[in-house]
């Protein structure tokens, strides 16, 4: 019997459904790199997870080259400040939470809504003027050439120059160093907020489940090493001043925490000791089970 694989975030009809048997799934998980095709002429859509930033909005916004994305798309988390008239006022789109939903929730309502238009490419870029949005094309150049799924802008060149503070430096490259021996990987960052996601990538993987908070940025890493997503990173020059936002000792602390928690949980799920919903595909959700050809049709 065959089924019809189904996920609720395959959300553009031109996009082809899959069919896979039930004992395929795993192969499905690991062998997730051997499944993409070539881009040709790619629709590349900008998110912007905004929180109190329309003092930065319209400066990150100019500085994206020109014809280097077709949308952007701003989601706006209830801010106390004017970022949503200064995101119309440029002509994006603009998505506006009516409560704080958090960092993670903010991304969450971003990719839903940009994999709605279609996109095969998703660039995050926060709007707080920290990244620099001129490497855009650089960033999805890894995606839109079949040599990765997911890539990364490392801060890490630019560290000291960028002003990023020393303990913020020593505890990124201490977690770095963690992650790359979990996952196999040499890079060297993963906790930035500039990132180009294969749309493919996005679908198949469960974020929705993902916390609500700063660690989403590295629950949805983890899950793409566990579904064998190919990662790469490029340099991004960087800057941090004032209106730039960042999150503070306490908060980076907990941080810490939970990213040697997302490890530790990583590592008992390959050992089979737990199983997480969050390393489980959304296809493997549920199942449409295809009509034989010889199956006869409702009595008229």
């Amino acid at each position: 019997m065959e089924y019809v694989a189904c996920s609720p975030l395959n959300l553009s009809t031109s996009q082809p459904t899959r069919t896979i048997t039930i004992g395929n799934v795993r192969r499905l998980e690991k062998d997730y790199g051997k499944t993409v095709e070539k881009m040709t002429n790619p629709k590349i859509v900008a998110i912007m997870p905004a929180y109190n930033a329309s003092k930065t909005l319209e400066q990150t916004f100019r500085e994206i080259p020109p014809d280097s994305v077709h949308e952007c798309i701003v989601v706006d988390d209830f801010s106390a400040d004017s970022t949503v008239e200064v995101a119309r006022k440029l002509g994006l789109r603009v998505f506006l939470h009516r409560e704080n939903q958090g960092y993670g929730g903010n991304q969450k309502t971003c990719y839903v809504e940009a994999l709605k238009t279609g996109a095969d490419i998703v660039v995050m870029l926060h709007p707080d003027y920290q990244y620099d949005p001129k490497k855009i094309p650089d960033l999805v150049r890894p995606i839109v050439e079949d040599r990765a799924d997911l890539v990364l802008g490392s801060r890490m060149a630019y560290a000291i120059v960028g002003g990023m503070p020393f303990y913020k430096r020593l505890c990124n490259r201490f977690l770095t160093w963690c992650e790359n021996k979990v996952f196999g990987l040499q890079l060297s960052e993963y906790h930035t907020g500039f990132r180009a996601f294969r749309r493919s990538l996005l679908e198949s993987t469960p974020f929705l489940l993902n916390s609500n908070d700063f660690i989403f940025d590295q629950e949805i890493v983890a899950q793409a090493v566990w579904f064998g997503a190919r990662l790469e990173e490029i340099s991004v020059p960087h800057r941090y001043f004032p209106e730039a936002s960042t999150i503070g000792f306490g908060r980076s602390l907990r941080y810490g925490f939970g990213v040697l928690g997302l490890l530790a949980t990583f590592l008992l799920n390959r050992k089979g000791l737990v199983t997480s919903r969050m390393f489980r595909p959304l296809h493997h959700a549920y199942a449409e089970v295809a009509e034989s050809p010889s199956t006869p049709g409702p009595a008229s």
